[in-house]
């Protein structure tokens, strides 16, 4: 065999037959052709979604990254090459990655020898075309697709502008690869943990009969093979190679890897790696090597804004991946794509899964076209036979959140069969998040994966804010066990969760430096400029911070709910890299360059604290107590490494670095691969006349997880004559008229706050470019330090002791008034908010409260801000600096 490389200089010529010079491997973008980026190309329109409220500019694309030279249809890339072919040599031209591919030599137009994908690569049998010496070779890559599903294509991250953009090029290798007459094509590996089938395709030119070999170290003993085969393509099939018994498993963190050789005495040798590892459903859960495990899945939806298209090199996935495992992730999905080679022996050698998924985005009539079918049935075909070795591809989906009547959903139960028959070392889904989970799982699929059980929510929180963690008092005790237990009664394969977080930071303009390649980012750019008019660019990095950490908290609650469900697999999060399309989503610990923003919430050490596999967790009631309440609490572990635990544990109270309250655990055994019961505690909390932040800590062995505790003293009400807490508008306004100095909290409510939103705990979802019923809210954002919360211990940011506080109404601001708790706005409205004021006003002094602190004052923490805020009112700090107007006050409230 002899490879030739043909990467270098070409000529493309247009459809408008204009010419230029590319260097492949490469793209038009990244060789600078192509015409203005309008914007023409639209993210998936789905009924309802994404009216970009605010992103709308006749010269600019304001909801995702600016293609610098955009093109679509046919390209063709046309060279010269010298080439001598020997006697009885046949020769191949490979492309690894293209679009829709044709190839013309010697202006004969050749077929292809395997059918390229927009997944695999793109083989053409040359020999008969190519002559001794100079030929004329011509690809014409179309990446308008004229012969495959355009539309279920250009929506999927294997081609959207909005993360990967629907290039049109060659990637990868780019060669002519020379072969005997008769040669073995493909060897293709499907082991168990003890044995092992072996599929060798033998591509014969002429007659053969021939004696293999095959061997590997992994195999018990070398297998003889006597084979007798008339001209064309054949596959031989030995079944159960037995296994050496030392052999190492492939697993998590392993990547134990051999390699099989197969040759003949006239056929020439060809090797190929593999791992030996099982992975399947063990009572309900993904297992790998018959061990249960907790899928710490990420989705990649292919965002490489500098380039464009996905990596292609190991040492580039290498990167790529060691950067996501830094983080706890254990499995990535490929979202709507397939990436590269590299990718998978990346993945191999480092021990990391991968998810992969079709080309394919169709949420109406998925496989219902005819050309959509029989296209991604050649897809899937071509995936599994391309990456068979690799041991990291555990599973594959046919697409994300597709939806299709009887005739989709019958072509989904063919494709599913012909999957499994083809190669059953892997588990198959019809889709992620199918039909969005409304009508419940595939039965003919592997697992399931989606945000919900029919109406019946497994994640915390959904695109309408809806969800636990914004609707019920928050607790460190949430699991979906009664949903999986409905789930149960018709569904007992694996489940894990789908695209889970979403919760959405203010950008870090920093990374606007970063942008060197083929995109520029017109749309950060704008909020930049949004951001510098509305005067908030010099305190800008301490909100980024406040959301970020708020999405933290967030992130860490998704998780540990699915780890204290007995029964899910894992979770599959959206995402740790921000993603700069479909109106701007930037939900990530990582920015769109994958580096982490340069702020503590992204350090990758604080995520891995919960998302590992191998965590103790206290069931929480609540955070927050009086002094004289007791913490109680279940104990569990939750225990999805690879051996039993056997160890003693500890919990601990401590306030600051002093530990003030311990309790023993007893010894116990932990299985692996279970959530394990570890006990209880019963902690009394300390008499104390001063609010205090605390933390528990649980420690089994060496592992160890922390939640903050706030505790309060006991509820005094502090009655302060000089300072008069009221909810009502008009006794307000009466008594601020008199001089004096008001607590005004009325009921929050849209009533009393025209100019208001709806406020809710976390950050808001994804984007309001694409969700755009959303109110926007982003969490608050204060000074701790501010005398105002004294008596209420706090972050920068809202912690859980804030949750009642942000369930009203946040008022919008006239004018340049500033607040004390700051409301933060998505990036797209931007307005000036917040939840507590501070103003003279009618002569008197006044603080504005939009908390619902006096219907809320059951709650220890309320109670605290109401005493907090009432001492600041009446003591010689409080000097407001700002006046309300009587038009001002009457616009915030009344």
């Amino acid at each position: 065999m002899r490879i030739i490389d043909l990467q270098g200089n070409y000529q493309v010529t247009l459809k408008d037959n204009r010419t230029y010079s590319a260097v492949l491997p490469g793209t038009l973008d990244t060789n600078q052709i192509g015409s203005q980026d309008i914007g023409a190309n639209k993210w998936h329109p789905e009924a309802g979604i994404g009216s970009n409220e605010g992103l709308v500019s006749e010269n600019r694309i304001l909801t995702r990254l600016t293609r610098k030279h955009i093109y679509e249809g046919a390209a063709r890339f046309s060279r010269d090459i010298t080439f001598k072919k020997a006697e009885d040599e046949r020769v191949f031209l490979e492309v690894e990655r293209s679009r829709e591919l044709s190839l013309f030599v010697n202006d004969i137009e050749v077929a292809q020898a395997l059918q390229g994908t927009l997944s695999t690569p793109h083989i053409f049998e040359v020999g008969d075309a190519m002559i001794n010496g100079e030929n004329h070779m011509v690809l014409t890559c179309d990446n308008s697709y004229p012969s495959w599903p355009h539309d279920a294509i250009v929506y999927s991250s294997a081609a959207t502008d909005e993360t990967q953009t629907n290039w049109n090029g060659l990637l990868g290798y780019i060669r002519l690869r020379t072969e005997m007459i008769n040669f073995i094509s493909e060897i293709c590996i499907y082991p168990t943990l003890t044995t092992a089938t072996v599929m060798i395709e033998i591509d014969c030119k002429r007659a053969c009969q021939d004696t293999l070999m095959i061997q590997s170290e992994a195999f018990k003993k070398a297998i003889h093979k006597e084979i007798l085969l008339s001209a064309g393509i054949h596959r031989v099939t030995i079944e159960n190679i037995e296994l050496d018994k030392k052999v190492k498993y492939w697993d998590e963190d392993e990547g134990n890897l051999y390699s099989i050789t197969v040759c003949g005495n006239v056929i020439e040798e060809k090797k190929v790696r593999f791992g030996v590892r099982s992975f399947g459903n063990c009572k309900g859960r993904l297992a790998l090597n018959n061990r249960p495990i907790f899928l710490r899945s990420e989705a990649n939806c292919c965002l490489f804004p500098e380039t464009g298209h996905m990596p292609m090199t190991v040492n580039e996935w290498k990167t790529v991946l060691g950067i996501y495992h830094s983080y706890g992730v254990n499995c990535m999905r490929f979202h709507s794509h397939c990436p590269p080679s590299a990718a998978f022996t990346a993945a191999d050698e480092m021990g990391i899964m991968m998810q992969v998924e079709l080309s394919h985005w169709n949420p109406k009539s998925a496989f219902e076209d005819d050309k959509s079918y029989h296209y991604y049935r050649l897809e899937l075909q071509q995936i599994l036979r391309s990456y068979a070795n690799h041991p990291s591809f555990v599973m594959l989906t046919f697409g994300n959140e597709l939806a299709a009547g009887a005739l989709g959903h019958k072509r989904m139960d063919v494709l599913l069969q012909m999957a499994k028959e083809m190669d059953s070392t892997r588990l198959y889904a019809s889709g992620s998040n199918n039909h969005y989970g409304k009508i419940g799982p595939d039965l003919q699929s592997d697992f399931y994966t989606a945000t919900n059980y029919y109406d019946l929510k497994i994640r915390g929180t959904c695109s309408d804010m809806t969800g636990y963690i914004n609707e019920e008092y928050p607790s460190a005790a949430t699991h979906f066990d009664k949903e999986m237990s409905l789930l149960r009664k018709e569904f007992s394969k694996p489940v894990f969760s789908f695209e889970v977080g979403q919760y959405e930071i203010l950008p870090d303009f920093d990374e606007l430096a970063n942008y060197k390649g083929i995109t520029t980012p017109d749309n950060i750019v704008y909020i930049k400029e949004c951001v510098e008019k509305k005067g908030l660019l010099p305190d800008w990095k301490r909100r980024v911070e406040a959301t970020g950490e708020l999405a933290l908290l967030a992130y860490r609650e998704e998780v540990e709910a699915i780890l204290r469900t007995k029964e899910m697999s894992g979770i599959s999060l959206l995402g740790l890299q921000d993603f700069t399309g479909q109106g701007t989503a930037l939900v990530g610990m990582l920015n769109a360059h994958l580096q982490p923003k340069p702020f503590s919430f992204a350090n990758p050490e604080r995520f891995v604290r919960f998302f590992t596999p191998i965590l103790p967790l206290a069931l929480l009631k609540k955070y927050t107590y009086y002094c004289n309440e007791s913490i109680q609490a279940k104990i569990q572990l939750a225990n999805y490494g690879k051996t039993d635990i056997v160890e003693k544990g500890m919990v601990s109270l401590i306030e600051g670095e002093t530990v003030i309250m311990e309790q023993a655990l007893p010894r116990v055994r932990a299985p692996y691969g279970t959530l394990s019961d570890i006990g209880e505690i019963s902690l009394i909390l300390p008499a104390t006349q001063k609010a205090m932040r605390l933390t528990l800590k649980i420690t089994i062995g060496s592992y160890e997880n922390t939640y903050p505790i706030w505790v309060y003293p006991e509820s005094k009400r502090m009655s302060l004559m000089d300072v008069i807490v009221t909810s009502h508008v008009q006794e307000a306004k009466m008594l601020l008229k008199q001089g004096k100095t008001v607590l005004l909290d009325p009921i929050s409510s849209e009533e009393h706050f025209p100019h208001s939103i709806q406020a809710q705990f976390t950050t808001d979802f994804w984007s309001v470019g694409t969700f755009s019923s959303q109110s926007g809210f982003m969490g608050c954002y204060l000074d701790s330090e501010h005398s105002a919360f004294k008596l209420f211990p706090t972050e920068n940011y809202s912690n859980w002791q804030w949750w009642p506080m942000c369930k009203g109404r946040a008022f919008i601001l006239p004018g340049n008034k500033q607040a004390i708790v700051v409301a933060m706005d998505c990036y797209a409205r931007m307005r000036n908010m917040g939840l507590l004021l501070e103003a003279n006003v009618f002569g008197g002094r006044l603080l504005l409260s939009s908390m619902n602190l006096l219907e809320n004052s059951h709650y220890p923490e309320v109670n605290a801000m109401l005493e907090s805020l009432c001492s600041y009112a009446a003591s010689s700090e409080f000097v407001p600096n700002q006046i309300l107007s009587e038009e001002e006050f009457d616009f915030l409230v009344r």
